[in-house]
């Protein structure tokens, strides 16, 4: 059957998953770079959450950076190669969770976790 296209066997992966993302683009309103903004966020806080691991321990981030190299194979899968779009969307996927991540790592000790200053000298008060 030269000419004609070629049947696809199974399902459509790629097709689903932006029909899907298609209809939270329409269903919010919101541009393409914004949804990776909130789904890079909420991602980074719902593996935070579910694991119980800290921000810091860059977990959470590695699970941003897998969902968003999927997201893109998907893309490709679907749309081809897009260059441009690719870069611009894993920019706007990762940047703030690897702010916050780097942040947190970062972090100098908070005040209540440093000991004041004369504790040392202090000997501790009994309660009898």
């Amino acid at each position: 059957m030269p000419g004609r296209a070629r049947q696809k066997r199974g399902m459509d992966i790629p097709g689903i998953y932006h029909s899907w993302i298609d209809w939270i683009g329409d269903g919010t309103g919101l541009p393409d770079a914004i949804l990776h903004i909130h789904a890079g966020l909420a991602i980074l806080l719902a593996v935070r959450l579910v694991s119980r691991r800290s921000l810091g321990s860059f977990i959470p981030f590695a699970v941003v950076v897998l969902a968003e190299l999927g997201n893109e194979w998907l893309d490709y899968l679907h749309y081809g190669l897009r260059v441009e779009d690719t870069l611009s969307d894993i920019g706007n996927t990762l940047f703030w969770p690897l702010v916050i991540s780097m942040g947190v790592r970062l972090r100098p000790m908070a005040h209540r976790d440093r000991p004041e200053r004369g504790d040392a000298e202090k000997p501790p008060t009994s309660s009898a």
